[in-house]
């Protein structure tokens, strides 16, 4: 597990479910509203000040999700994308990785075909038995509980990056 892990450029998150705990919120006026980490926010930008690039791909379509990638400098979001392989595909096209390079977190069956590709494939802790035989590894944390700061942590040490990068707040 660590060797892959040492490869990773990019990892991709799914959002409802990974960076979410997977419930939608509409308000009496339609109004959607997801509840998102800030453990999990901590975590990717962490990665990111190492190097590592994160992206999104969704299968539904939200502003709010917009707004939460905004927020983290994910500069790739696919979104309303049913099938995740064409996103997956045109990734690696438009950054020139390698899929050995990619992670992905994904919970249900529509992320099994990505997790069959990537180099290092992660599930939530409550993610859909169906998908578990398809991921390397299923953190100890749910889905907008902690699952994506895991595995961001994981990267970060694997690649020997962690000293350097958590010394500031020693």
């Amino acid at each position: 597990m660590e060797q892959r892990l040492q490869k990773i450029k990019l990892l991709i998150l799914d959002v409802d479910g990974v960076m979410t705990d997977g419930r939608i919120i509409f308000d009496s006026n339609g109004v959607e509203s997801k509840f998102f980490n800030v453990k999990d926010g901590h975590g990717i930008k962490m990665l990111q000040r190492c190097g590592i690039e994160v992206a999104i791909i969704s299968g539904r379509e939200s502003q709010v999700v917009t707004n939460r990638a905004a927020e983290l400098a994910i500069r790739i979001v696919y979104q309303k994308s049913l099938d995740k392989l064409t996103p997956f595909e045109r990734i690696l096209a438009e950054t020139g990785l390698a899929e050995e390079e990619t992670a992905f977190i994904g919970d249900d069956l529509i992320d099994i075909p990505v997790l069959k590709r990537v180099g290092f494939a992660a599930a939530p802790a409550d993610a859909d038995a169906e998908v578990l035989p398809f991921v390397h590894y299923v953190a100890a944390r749910s889905g907008g509980w902690g699952a994506v700061r895991e595995v961001c942590d994981m990267i970060i040490k694997a690649q020997g990056k962690w000293e350097e990068l958590t010394q500031r707040y020693f």
